[in-house]
């Protein structure tokens, strides 16, 4: 990547891709737009450049603002910018004249002389110019002339990314790293030069570096101890990068001296060299506690201590992780928490597996007042297990959220009775989910334990849904379900992920609400994921992990119930999920095809079917008042949680309904994608 500080020195660009901002933190929502950037200058064989500014500009325009505060500085910027893939980065000197410049200059002689853009990516809300008399109208109407189209980024995505930046901010103010991390999509990070300190950290086993921050506006965090590593290269014989360290930010209260100035120190784990006038960057990856006045040197040598074990343990499992996705900051705990109701036999064929192939997870079978034997057979059989008497059938969906009150865990693992679990299936699910810190839900590749190499009904390699939202899946096609000869064994992302086998960030699962208890069992998955997936976040099928699902162990795939259940469920979601406008020719639609699938009962001779197709109907529009109150409660959720825009991959934009039974399309890969 090239990065440019004079406007004088910049070179003769030629189909340039442009995008214009602060980018301060150059967070998740940032990135989206940024890939937006890179995509359309390889379309048009160009070259994508980021305009940013320094100093920012509200540092400029409004100097006696002083509590504004800045995630990243420009140097940290760059850096960042550049592991996005941008090919160039110009940094503009920002200053009261060239904000004061007119809008017809800041177009003609800055974008266009100087960047011959072929594409301007720029926000609805932007303006430039003196008394900000540009804005997107304006630079569009030299479109034609100029040989370029602006690429407007809408207002809800310009409203996601500042959310973001503000949840950032009020995460780091009160010390919650791993949040502000997962939102920042890498660890937050500061860098300064290494000053001289009092060296008493010398005189207990614990040398500290004293960091200077050079900008006045860098955000710092509170007082504190946390867990960080050294991005910097330190110098030889050392040479290491990603040194472990121990991070203080404090004024040193055991110490009396009477200075209560603030410090930032680092203890660079296993160094001792000299620092001193070198810059050195850190990235902050977890909080372990506050600051706190200790009875002398040796309370505070003893403690320092013990917080280097803690900071040890944190940082273990971050290791592996790239250090731009960084935000696991310790090992997470992992429960499989199964759903029993009357299955005993499914806990004695199925059960030994999770046990044999889950080290280190937590089992716990939630019991929803099953009316054979199966909470004694456990206990007697199985003390190991943990065991949730519900002593009440909530039904699949609000039976999780009963058991899961009770479950503490960072990972949730959602698996059915009646699945057979593999060596080491957690594993690459976990893995995934810490590198990417946007996966909310994940599954394994799901095969039929009656035809181990067939995929299974339920989830297969991962869940899609059409435009019109019938559910289907890589590997599975309304009932025919492919052979599996590794052609889906690639991770991908998903629309959503099998309730048979569902992994789930558990913060996100109550942060969300968990699953809709009033759809009893079918579909809760697919209305979970869509929620998530409207906040910003990802949901994936990792095939490195293998289960084999027995299926229909509860109720029968084409069963009465199940076919109301399914067809009721599915229509929730819809109303719950999709936009009005969209809801106003897709519930009449839906009416005419679920018609349809009644004939095609008919003609197989299943007439109670019928019937529960039009008894979920019934049911759908008689709860329509409670399912728009529940609309507006999702709504809200959004609100407080979104990461970033809707993640729309996993949805078919055609209809699987035309595609199968028309275009006789049986397997997922001959579907045409557009």
């Amino acid at each position: 990547m090239r990065v440019f500080t004079d406007l004088h020195q910049l070179p003769h660009f030629q189909k340039t891709v442009v995008t214009i901002g602060s980018f301060d933190g150059v967070h998740l929502g940032h990135r989206r737009i940024l890939e937006q950037v890179r995509s359309l200058a390889l379309a048009c064989g160009g070259e994508s450049v980021v305009i940013t500014f320094d100093p920012h500009p509200r540092t400029v325009l409004r100097p006696d603002e002083k509590h504004f505060k800045l995630l990243t500085s420009t140097a940290e910027k760059i850096m960042l910018l550049e592991s996005s893939g941008i090919d160039n980065v110009v940094v503009v000197p920002f200053s009261l004249d060239f904000a004061h410049q007119s809008a017809s200059d800041y177009v003609e002689a800055f974008l266009i002389k100087k960047f011959n853009p072929r594409y301007i990516v720029i926000g609805y809300d932007h303006r430039f110019g003196a008394n900000r008399e540009g804005n997107i109208s304006f630079l569009k109407k030299y479109e034609t002339e100029a040989g370029f189209e602006v690429v407007e980024i809408p207002a809800q995505e310009i409203d996601e990314i500042a959310i973001s930046s503000s949840k950032i901010r009020k995460a780091l103010d009160i010390s919650d790293i791993r949040l502000a991390n997962r939102l920042l999509g890498h660890p937050f990070s500061f860098s300064g030069e290494v000053v001289y300190g009092r060296q008493i950290g010398r005189t207990i086993s614990f040398p500290t570096a004293n960091i200077a921050i050079a900008d006045p506006n860098k955000l710092i965090l509170p007082q504190g101890i946390y867990a960080a590593r050294i991005s910097s290269t330190l110098p030889e014989p050392d040479g290491r990068k990603g040194a472990e360290a121990m991070l203080y930010i404090g004024n040193r209260p055991t110490i009396e001296n009477g200075d209560t100035s603030q410090t930032i120190e680092v203890n660079i784990l296993g160094f001792d060299g000299d620092l001193y006038g070198q810059n050195l960057s850190v990235e902050v990856i977890d909080f372990i506690r506050p600051d706190q006045k200790l009875d002398g040197l040796e309370a505070l040598q003893a403690q320092i201590e013990a917080d280097k074990q803690e900071i040890l343990r944190r940082l273990e499992m971050e290791k592996t992780t790239p250090a731009a996705l960084a935000t696991a900051t310790a090992a997470p705990s992992v429960a499989v928490v199964i759903l029993n109701y009357n299955t005993r036999r499914h806990l004695e064929e199925y059960l030994p597996s999770v046990l044999t192939n889950s080290p280190g997870a937590r089992i716990v079978v939630a019991d929803n007042g099953s009316p054979d034997d199966s909470v004694d057979f456990l206990q007697q059989h199985y003390p190991q297990v943990e065991v949730l008497d519900l002593q009440h059938n909530y039904g699949f969906a609000q039976g999780y959220n009963e058991a899961l009150k009770q479950v503490k865990a960072d990972i949730y693992v959602i698996l059915n009775s009646d699945v057979e679990v593999t060596p080491g299936w957690i594993t690459p699910i976990v893995e995934a989910m810490q590198r990417d810190t946007t996966m909310a839900i994940a599954q394994p590749k799901i095969l039929a334990w009656t035809e181990k190499k067939r995929f299974e009904y339920a989830g297969a390699a991962g869940g899609w849904i059409d435009y019109l939202g019938y559910p289907f899946c890589r590997g599975r096609i309304f009932n025919h379900r492919e052979e599996d000869r590794g052609q889906y064994d690639q991770p991908q992302a998903c629309f959503w992920a099998a309730g048979a086998a569902f992994f789930i960030r558990a913060d996100l699962y109550h942060a969300f609400g968990g699953f809709d208890g009033d759809y009893f069992a079918h579909n809760e998955e697919i209305d979970l994921c869509w929620r998530v997936k409207r906040a910003g976040y990802s949901v994936w099928c990792i095939p490195q992990s293998v289960v084999y699902h027995l299926g229909g162990g509860t109720l029968q795939y084409e069963s009465p119930r199940k076919v109301f259940l399914n067809f009721r469920n599915s229509l929730y979601s819809l109303l719950k999920n999709e936009p009005w406008g969209k809801l106003c020719w897709l519930l009449p639609a839906r009416f005419l095809l679920d018609g349809l699938a009644g004939a095609r009962f008919a003609a197989k001779g299943q007439f109670r079917a019928i019937w529960s197709i039009v008894e979920a109907h019934f049911s759908f529009y008689s709860n329509l008042p409670a399912l728009v109150t529940k609309r507006k409660n999702v709504s809200a959720l959004l609100a407080q949680y979104r990461i970033g825009p809707e993640d729309k991959t996993g949805v078919y934009k055609g209809s699987i309904i035309v595609a199968h039974y028309l275009h006789r399309i049986k397997q997922f890969s001959k579907l045409h994608f557009k």
